[in-house]
């Protein structure tokens, strides 16, 4: 793999910030705004308590991005972790760096004593699920729902 996963911090969130506008891009997002990116995901280059960011580096650029949310379960009733963002630019796909920031992401995870380390894709992203069904996770039977509010 060659690449280093560290945390994203204030000094390196503008190496992060293009991945998180090809990831939004990539789900088609319609209303992309980079200041409110930047805004939003600070929160996690400043302390832990809502999650992390974690920032995938190959000879100095950036090439990768995860975000980890802790939750609370109330069916377990514990602390649980969701992966809900992962992106790897397209030319470094395959080389290992997704799996690394999940495995990174479940340290965080275990390390914070959560139960869970959780997260979701879109259907028909075959080369993401490709990935998930290698690292022992187990498809879930829950559906998701959401509601525009």
């Amino acid at each position: 793999m060659n690449a280093e996963i560290r945390s994203v911090t204030d000094d390196t969130l503008p190496q992060i910030e293009p991945l998180l506008l090809a990831y939004q891009r990539f789900y088609e997002v319609e209303d992309i705004d980079p200041e409110r990116n930047r805004e939003f995901f600070s929160r996690f280059t400043r302390d832990d308590r809502e999650g992390w960011l974690l920032g995938a580096w190959r000879d100095g650029e950036a090439v990768g991005f995860a975000c980890y949310y802790r939750f609370l379960s109330s069916l377990s009733a514990t602390t649980s972790v969701l992966m809900n963002d992962l992106y790897v630019i397209e030319t470094e796909r395959g080389a290992g760096i997704g799996r690394a920031l999940i495995e990174a992401g479940t340290e965080l995870a275990r390390g914070a004593g959560a139960s869970w380390l959780e997260w979701n894709t879109a259907p028909d992203n075959h080369t993401a699920q490709a990935l998930y069904d290698t690292t022992g996770a187990e498809k879930s039977t829950w559906i998701n729902y959401e509601l525009k509010v």
